[in-house]
């Protein structure tokens, strides 16, 4: 079988949507949810061995009934929901947007694993001849969870999963955990903050989710007679996450906008936001109807970015021309998780569109 991953470049039909093929679904029937084990049963082993030769083949009731486990019976259930419906939409973009423009989060019937990897192989396939460290690791924003920390004024994403594997067996796997439940001390390991300078190496790595990017702000000093002196942090991971979104909302929707990193909203004729995640939706709602928030809150909040569209007849007519406020924000536990899905269910598009 040949070795497929989601991040090498699908097929695309004339709109530039990605195809999914036979080795796209080889992919999934490899993963540990799917792959046999030595106590998989004669019917699970019959069943994986024909979805190997025939990944789009239909599979019946009765096949899944024959597996005896009921965890596997389970999880080629949930495979072919998501195969079925895949292939019954065409590419991976329509039906990432169908499985949020029907009937909203609940009535996704697919796990959320799926979802990720369907936005993982979107963005990656938007950025495959990128050259840029930063946006390729600030891509993973949009489908990985990752954990916040503050360093020397310096506001570090980490990538959760990496973060808390590191915490609990020190990066060596089963042995890291055996020493822990020993009382063992683990090594200490240091994640790298993405820079120019080891920005090369990023390439190099197996495992590309142990760099940290940089979210920090710009830093503007007021030098009085209205004059801002504004400290660019040339490479910062605002700004390769902005460019991100901007590609994102251009491939998915077909309008160009400019999304830049902003500190703070000054606009009294404030008229339209967009939370990238639950936490911002909720914190920009309550901003918005002027409610009273807590301060340890608002201090949550990691950036707020100003979206403007280059075509303002793109816009709904009582917003044309009017930017669009954008918030990224982390729960209490110092975590947070995008929902890139939201850019494009969200903004005020017009009805053309």
């Amino acid at each position: 079988m040949q070795n497929f991953s989601p991040l090498r470049s699908l097929p695309r039909n004339e709109r530039g949507w990605l195809l999914p093929t036979d080795d796209y679904w080889r992919f999934f029937l490899a993963r540990p949810e799917l792959a046999p084990v030595p106590e998989s049963c004669p019917a699970e082993l019959a069943l994986h061995g024909a979805l190997l030769r025939a990944p789009a083949m239909p599979v019946g009731t009765d096949a899944l009934q024959a597996l005896q486990d009921p965890d596997a019976r389970e999880s080629y259930t949930l495979f072919l929901r998501f195969r079925d419906g895949l292939l019954a939409a065409g590419t991976l973009e329509a039906y990432y947007l169908s499985l949020f423009q029907t009937g909203g989060a609940g009535a996704i019937n697919i796990p959320p694993l799926f979802i990720d990897l369907l936005a993982q192989a979107i963005a990656h396939s938007l950025l495959e001849d990128s050259s840029d460290a930063y946006e390729v690791r600030a891509a993973d924003l949009l489908f990985r969870s990752q954990r916040i920390s503050t360093e020397g004024g310096q506001v570090l994403s980490g990538d959760r999963e990496v973060i808390d594997m590191l915490s609990e067996t020190g990066g060596l796997g089963d042995f890291g955990r055996f020493l822990a439940e020993a009382k063992v001390p683990l090594p200490t390991l240091n994640l790298q903050v993405l820079t120019d300078e080891n920005a090369a190496d990023y390439w190099l790595q197996v495992d590309r989710h142990t760099f940290l990017l940089d979210l920090t702000h710009e830093i503007s000093n007021d030098l009085s007679h209205g004059l801002v002196l504004t400290m660019t942090r040339a490479r910062s991971g605002l700004k390769a996450l902005a460019s991100v979104l901007q590609k994102w909302v251009a491939h998915f929707l077909g309008v160009a906008v400019s999304i830049r990193p902003l500190q703070k909203i000054d606009d009294a004729a404030w008229r339209w936001h967009v939370g990238l995640d639950v936490e911002a939706t909720a914190l920009l709602n309550d901003l918005y109807e002027g409610l009273e928030v807590a301060p340890e809150r608002l201090q949550r909040l990691l950036s707020l970015f100003r979206l403007d569209f280059a075509d303002p007849r793109d816009m709904r007519a009582d917003v044309a021309g009017k930017p669009v406020y954008l918030g990224l924000m982390m729960n209490a536990e110092g975590v947070f998780r995008l929902k890139p899905q939201n850019l494009l269910l969200n903004l005020p598009l017009h009805p053309r569109q």
